[in-house]
């Protein structure tokens, strides 16, 4: 009862603030508390200029650290939302006002046991990015390297704490009073967030993301990944190499340091495809602050708080999907919905393969600069309701990269498409992983990896059938018989291991 109180004065506080900014749609549209709604109106009268989703974007920023990344979480919902409001919602700056060097220095020393004057020779108090949950200042190290450092922001934990519990209480109250919206799993996608937010409060989880990705990426010259310091580094403070270069998106500045745009535009977008494709593990965040171009032309990235993972099985449908519709194939591209299961059965694939034309048509016969695959996925996630999809979130966080990396590339090279670029890779990979040789050779080592476990469930049948003994399985007398039946002592036990193997669930070969 007191929670509820608390959240539902909370929502008060947060009604009147989209009030004030006339972008109360957002909690009209979830049906959230009605009452609250109207005395937030009532209270806060006001009209405001822009598009909603410029002024829900406007409220959220106001609203704190928290609603900012909730309308990042948004601005990957065109599903629930609609394209045009997402694509402002993306376009949210996630900055604040810098907090103090002192305050900095201070939390540094407490988090890592050391004083200033042993970890760093030079520390510059004034912050180069301020964001919601962190800012970085530049540094140099005790043995003398320029480095990056990034330390969290003082009582942002708690912060969070507050406001996710309101986050998680409103999706609680949406599926409880709009079933229609439950196939949209908005309390899922709540602790998605949650989850995001709880690693990007460790800077640990994200020194150890930029190694991961920093192995993937070991021997490539295309691409870096700054090295982190892990002496200097702990759950508030994370400690790196400093990058150089030129903002991504700088096109003249590129140009006029000798590097051909196109040939930049390659590379990074060679190097998404890599993460994506090749190993399931990817950069969220890809805006131009995030990747620099380097003296020698290679991609440098940083920042690695928000990042994304896709399972084999779905880097396959994937890759299938984005050919499929450069192909204009759409009776494949709805059969493959089906495959992955994100359409249910008992719909027809030839109605979903008309609805995919009438999205991919469109998008489609535009000059090939100007194809967007990202909004093509996104208008393909609209669709959701009429045919039941279920919400995939982590096909939303890669529809929201592609968004970004796409804006991020018409600005650098505006006549090229950047997923024109990575087709022959995106084929090569689905013959590599698709094609007949490589389906029998995966069967083959999964053949292999079950064999290796012959002496586990040799085991685990010895276990069951001692069970069997003391009486505490019991099996249909017609079946004990049949057991007895065998000439062979050997033969009855063996089908006394395969009866337990399939009462456990146990498939020897897949």
């Amino acid at each position: 009862m007191i929670r509820s109180v608390r959240n539902i004065l909370r929502l008060l506080a947060i009604a009147r603030t989209l009030a004030r900014h006339d972008a109360l749609f957002l909690l009209e549209t979830l049906g959230v508390a009605p009452i609250v709604v109207l005395a937030a109106r009532l209270i806060s009268r006001r009209r405001e200029a822009g598009r909603p989703g410029q002024r829900l974007a406007r409220a959220l920023q106001e609203a704190g650290p928290s609603f900012i990344k909730l309308g990042q979480a948004l601005s990957t919902r065109s599903d629930l939302l609609g394209e045009t409001l997402t694509a402002d919602l993306s376009q949210l700056q996630d900055r604040l006002p810098p907090f103090s060097g002192a305050e900095a220095r201070a939390i540094i020393e407490a988090q890592l046991g050391a004083p200033m004057a042993s970890l760093f020779q030079r520390f510059d108090d004034e912050a180069v990015a301020a964001a919601s949950i962190a800012q970085v200042h530049f540094a140099i190290a005790a043995d003398g390297r320029e480095v990056a450092v990034k330390v969290l922001r003082p009582g942002i934990e708690e912060a969070f704490a507050r406001d996710l519990d309101l986050f998680f209480w409103v999706a609680r109250l949406i599926e409880a009073t709009r079933p229609e919206w439950r196939r949209l799993k908005p309390l899922e996608s709540i602790r998605v967030l949650a989850q995001t937010v709880e690693m990007e409060m460790d800077l640990r989880f994200e020194a150890a993301a930029a190694a991961e990705l920093s192995e993937n990426f070991a021997g490539d010259p295309d691409f870096n990944v700054p090295e982190v310091n892990w002496a200097r580094t702990g759950r508030q403070v994370l400690t790196t190499e400093r990058v150089s270069g030129i903002p991504i998106d700088e096109r003249e500045a590129i140009v006029a340091a000798g590097h051909d745009p196109e040939a930049v535009l390659t590379r990074a977008a060679e190097s998404f495809f890599r993460q994506v494709f090749r190993d399931g593990f990817f950069h969220a965040d890809m805006h131009a602050g995030n990747l620099f171009v380097c003296e020698d032309g290679s991609i440098a990235a940083v920042d690695f708080g928000i990042m994304g993972r896709l399972d084999r099985k779905t880097r396959e449908h994937l890759g299938e999907l984005l050919l499929a519709f450069l192909s204009r194939d759409y009776r494949r591209v709805a059969e493959i919905h089906f495959e992955a299961g994100w359409v249910h059965g008992d719909h027809a694939v030839d109605t979903f393969t008309q609805a995919c034309r009438s999205i991919g048509e469109p998008i489609m016969d535009k000059p090939q600069n100007e194809i967007s695959m990202a909004r093509l996925l996104g208008q393909l996630f609209q669709i959701t309701e009429t045919f039941a999809m279920e919400t995939q979130p982590q096909l939303l966080m890669l529809q929201k990269t592609m968004l970004v990396a796409e804006g991020t590339g018409r600005r650098l090279c505006p006549d090229v498409n950047m997923w024109l670029l990575t087709r022959p890779l995106i084929q090569s990979w689905m013959v590599e992983h698709l094609s007949p040789d490589a389906r029998m050779r995966d069967a083959m080592g999964e053949m292999a990896a079950n064999i290796g476990r012959l002496p586990e469930l040799l085991e685990l049948a010895e276990k069951s059938a001692s069970v069997l003994a003391d009486g505490r399985v019991k099996l249909h007398p017609e079946t004990v018989q049949a057991l007895r039946g065998g000439s062979d002592g050997r033969t009855s036990l063996i089908l006394v291991w395969i009866a337990l193997a399939m009462l456990s669930g146990v498939v020897l070969l897949g």
